[in-house]
């Protein structure tokens, strides 16, 4: 089971901070933006005198709720074709599950979410990735990167839109391409769709719910964690039209009982949320990713496309080893009592040896830590040993 990319330098940031270093945390798409009230009082006013099971695909109120959301957003489905697990992670999970058996292979570009890799070695079945560059802004690669790599083994292609961990938001045409892909070769395409509502500069989100033709062949993997900045109540879910598919999937969800229900709680409530909620989360999010894309840039020999999603970058620095790097600014660095917590890009790539000269960047901390984080970083890059030019 790999490592954690992410959460691996966790003890050398305890160290540091018991050292009395402030670490700046751009390390993990942990949103400071505030839960929705409406959410925290579902669970603070809970009535039952029992903490009982749901349903194994989850509390039915639930489902509907969702089935009324998505409508929302023009897409069709009953509560039927939902099943809500612990978090978009154990969703995936079953969907790797049911549509794979061990030695199977799933096509994804790289770089990627890194527990995609965890799933996978849990699942017993293997990532083949596909190349994108840095230089296009992490656009979609060409699709005939994606045909040589199709073999007997290939059931499905996955794709995380908006992206983590670059931001990269694919477009209608790239998805179309997908599709015809999965036509043709009769794959599974799963959307981890988690980042939806995040979307910048007039730019509108397609959903792979909305391709036609391939509606047995979709499957969607979506979560409250990131919408309503309510990542700890671990809910997310499957959706799929492919009723044999959702069938197989219910047998491991009935494995695992059900899923938390003061977590099914709070999202069934969060659903309400009003939509001026978005408005000011998207603008604030906005101001956070301009200024980490202008403060990046504006160091030397540093660059980072600019994201039309999510809440991350991915940026190219002078370094030598993006692992030793990260961990060396929690162990060796500080600029006026202060350093920065990075991911390394290298645990988003599967092909190794890739992402050692860049880092991801989460931009959940506000506008004024992030320039103290960036002038803290522009000071790191002027003395790091392993600095490249």
């Amino acid at each position: 089971m790999p490592e954690s990319p992410i959460r691996k330098l966790v003890p050398f940031a305890e160290g540091a901070k018991k050292r009395g270093v402030h670490v700046h945390h751009l390390n993990i798409g942990q949103p400071d933006i505030h839960t929705p009230e409406i959410a925290l009082n579902a669970v603070r006013n809970y009535p039952e005198k029992v903490i009982a099971y749901s349903h194994s695909a989850g509390m039915l109120s639930l489902r509907e709720k969702l089935v009324d959301y998505y409508r929302t957003v023009n897409i069709d489905i009953s509560a039927d074709e939902i099943i809500v697990g612990a978090g978009a992670s154990e969703a995936l999970l079953f969907a790797f599950q049911s549509i794979m058996d061990p030695g199977d292979e799933v096509i994804i570009p790289e770089p990627f979410y890194a527990n995609y890799n965890g799933f996978a070695t849990n699942a017993g079945i293997n990532i083949v990735p596909i190349f994108s560059s840095i230089e296009t802004g992490f656009a979609l690669p060409p699709i005939e990167d994606f045909e040589k790599n199709i073999t007997s083994k290939t059931k499905a292609i996955l794709v995380c839109n908006p992206n983590n961990p670059t931001g990269y938001l694919y477009s209608k045409d790239e998805l179309e391409t997908l599709r015809l892909l999965a036509k043709k070769h009769d794959l599974y395409l799963i959307a981890d769709e988690v980042y939806r509502e995040f979307t910048y500069d007039g730019k509108q989100h397609f959903s792979c719910m909305h391709l036609k033709g391939i509606e047995n062949n979709v499957i969607l993997i979506d979560s409250v964690s990131k919408r309503y900045s309510a990542c700890g109540v671990r809910i997310g879910w499957m959706v799929s039209k492919n009723k044999e598919l959702m069938a197989i999937a219910m047998k491991f969800a009935q494995a695992r009982l059900s899923p938390p229900t003061f977590g099914q709680i709070a999202a069934e409530a969060a659903v309400d949320t009003p939509e001026e909620y978005f408005d000011e989360v998207i603008k604030e999010y906005i101001a956070r990713r301009n200024t980490v894309v202008k403060g990046i840039n504006g160091i030397k020999d540093a660059y980072c496309p600019n994201p039309e999603g999510a809440f991350y970058v991915v940026a190219k620095l002078p370094i030598d080893d993006s692992d030793r790097f990260c961990q060396w600014l929690l162990e060796d660095f500080s600029y006026e009592n202060q350093t920065v917590m990075l991911a390394p890009a290298s645990g988003f790539y599967s092909t190794k040896g890739r992402g050692k000269d860049e880092v991801r960047i989460s931009y959940v901390l506000n506008v004024v830590d992030l320039n103290k984080s960036i002038a803290v970083l522009d000071e790191a890059l002027k003395v790091y040993p392993g600095r490249t030019n």
